[in-house]
């Protein structure tokens, strides 16, 4: 059944629904509009809205001085802070709406935060205004949000890829030989990426391949913030050598251009036939849950298979959004292990697999599946976003 969004927001500028709570000013179509997330209580605009203009979802934006009952007042966060009384900041007109059941706090967060430890935190706060713990819906790309009431798993990246690379054509599948076997693609450091691309290269798997790892490699993260246990895999001087010859690029892009989503190295997808996607958590918080993002999209749009280097059950999200994540071709058996250890031993032990066979001949086994994968994502996103109304109204 096909329905519509309705949202409530304290201002509509230039029919944009202004971010809730926020004291930084800026206007639509600015560049200081898409700074809200660097200003306290770090609200933002919300992306739901612009996903649903994108993909002609039907919606609505109401002020509080009229809106049909069971309206949806978004609060988009560029970050959860635990910190932050949300519900005092709410104004009394929507709160007392709130309190009689017409409106419905929506928060919309599209990262992969612990929604466990979220839910304790505004129980908490419910608690201290004297509002019932159904008075919001939390939205959150973390699957493990899928057991927990009030809460929806909503694999947002999907869409912002969409939205931000829609510019750039999809790159063609073609039969030609490639240069490279594997992709793999590291900005950012973090200990257990360190560790991944580091057993990576003593294992000789990134040989005649694209990766990198960081622009600037700044150590501010704690070793023991690892996951993997590097003693397990006796890795120490690896890691070490590894950071000091740091940091490895393959492009000549800046480091302003490797954050634009909306520009694509063509070669890393055209030239190489695997794609090992590191992606931005390996254990999503300790949640139990998995956290895909444009990393992830990036493969699947721009026509490769992938072997998924993160939380245990990012294969599975994957196939319940519809994608294929050739089964017949790649040992996925790391996607069903829990302990992090063990889940990278058993994904390098399916990276090697790959490598020892024919990759060009192992390609075109996968041929038909990256092909699905890329219409699939280039189709529109209605279905998605009607699924998403409908969980919240359940």
């Amino acid at each position: 059944m096909d329905l519509q969004f309705n949202f409530v927001a304290d201002r509509i500028v230039r029919n944009k629904a202004y971010p809730a709570f926020a004291q930084h000013q800026a206007e639509p179509y600015t560049q200081e509009w898409r700074q809200f997330g660097k200003h306290w209580p770090y609200t933002v605009p919300c992306n739901l809205i612009d996903h649903c203009n994108e993909h002609n979802f039907p919606y609505a934006l109401h002020t509080v001085d009229s809106f049909p009952l069971k309206s949806f007042y978004p609060i988009a966060l560029q970050f959860f802070d635990f910190s932050i009384d949300y519900f005092s900041l709410i104004n009394p007109i929507i709160l007392d709406q709130i309190r009689i059941k017409k409106i419905i706090i929506l928060f919309y967060y599209d990262e992969g935060d612990n929604p466990f430890f979220i839910k304790k935190r505004l129980d908490q706060l419910c608690d201290k205004h004297s509002l019932l713990y159904g008075c919001y819906r939390f939205i959150i790309a973390n699957t493990s949000a899928s057991s927990i009431k009030g809460f929806v798993n909503f694999i947002a990246d999907e869409l912002l890829y969409w939205q931000r690379n829609k510019s750039m054509a999809p790159i063609q599948i073609h039969n030609d030989k490639r240069s490279k076997k594997f992709t793999a693609l590291s900005r950012t450091h973090k200990w257990w990426r360190a560790t991944v691309m580091s057993d990576l290269v003593r294992n000789g798997l990134l040989y005649s391949s694209y990766w990198s790892y960081n622009t600037d490699v700044a150590l501010n993260e704690s070793f023991e913030d690892n996951p993997i246990e590097v003693d397990t895999l006796d890795i120490r001087s690896s890691i070490d050598k590894f950071l000091k010859g740091a940091p490895y690029t393959c492009d000549f892009q800046t480091t302003d251009q490797h954050n634009d989503h909306s520009i694509v190295e063509t070669d890393h997808y055209s030239d190489s036939y695997c794609n090992i996607v590191l992606e931005t958590h390996y254990d999503a918080d300790q949640s139990g849950g998995a956290f895909l993002t444009e990393k992830t999209f990036k493969p699947i749009k721009h026509g490769q298979p992938f072997v998924i280097v993160g939380a245990p059950g990012s294969l599975s999200a994957l196939r319940k959004l519809g994608y294929r994540t050739f089964d017949h071709a790649i040992d996925n058996s790391y996607d069903l292990v829990q302990d992090n250890t063990k889940r990278w031993q058993q994904t390098l032990h399916a990276i090697k697999k790959i490598q020892q066979q024919d990759m060009h001949t192992w390609f075109q086994s996968c041929v038909d599946d990256v092909k699905h994968n890329q219409q699939l994502f280039l189709a529109s996103k209605y279905a998605r976003l009607n699924s998403l109304l409908e969980r919240l109204n359940d």
